[in-house]
């Protein structure tokens, strides 16, 4: 019964003591030119979410249970039904199709992973590093 619980359980924290990523909040536009320029020292990952998707959600929680990647990465989460002109930008910045749920990597400013659904794989997205 708790498997079922965690897929379909209605909660969206995304500061669960059981999530191993410290998501940074994609909140606002102008985080997408500092995403840029971290990008140069840093690969950022960004993962956009519907929180009115089990899927997304399921792609979500799978992704959180696999990822060990905080010191080679920095996680950006984005709530794409509450921001989604931000997700919009997103598309449009990095030249990519909009999809949810989405897993970007951007490195040198620019998007050099982008995988959805059941693609979304921390092991792979590790291999992109």
């Amino acid at each position: 019964m708790s498997f079922l619980k965690n897929i379909f359980s209605g909660s969206e924290n995304q500061n669960d003591s059981s999530n191993k990523i410290n998501w940074n909040p994609l909140t606002d536009l102008g985080q997408l030119n500092d995403i840029i320029a971290l990008s140069n020292e840093k690969p950022v990952a960004i993962f956009k979410h519907s929180t009115r998707c089990s899927v997304s959600r399921m792609a979500l929680k799978q992704f959180e249970n696999e990822f060990d990647l905080s010191d080679k990465v920095t996680p950006y989460f984005l709530d794409l039904i509450a921001y989604r002109d931000i997700s919009n930008e997103i598309a449009s910045r990095f030249g990519v199709t909009h999809q949810s749920p989405q897993l970007l990597l951007i490195k040198g400013g620019k998007s050099v992973y982008n995988v959805s659904h059941s693609d979304i794989d921390a092991e792979a997205l590790k291999g992109k590093l």
